[in-house]
């Protein structure tokens, strides 16, 4: 149990601050340009956010299997899904600086 409030804690620190950031088009100016475009990056970060309290909160509230189950499936859907709208991003910023 430990471990899983440790993860919910340090995804809680890191991903969901930067995440809220981007989304809302903020990001320092010296990484403005490396990180374009910010807020589907943001998008993509908050997603990946969203998989730590569904993996974790079942586990800590001692849900049965089943939903533990459905809520991690679930979260591994949002991982998926926030990968690749961080690679569609980078792929759109790719083809914009090429040109």
């Amino acid at each position: 149990m430990m471990w899983q409030w440790i993860g919910l804690m340090v995804f809680s620190l890191t991903l969901l601050p930067a995440g809220l950031a981007m989304a809302c088009g903020w990001v320092p100016a010296r990484l403005r340009e490396r990180l374009a475009p910010v807020r589907p990056r943001g998008w993509a970060f908050l997603a990946v956010y969203a998989a730590a309290p569904l993996n974790a909160l079942p586990h800590l509230a001692e849900a049965p299997p089943g939903v533990s189950l459905a809520l991690t499936a679930a979260a591994g859907i949002l991982v998926v899904v926030g990968c690749l709208v961080a690679g569609l991003a980078s792929l759109a910023q790719t083809k914009g600086t090429s040109r």
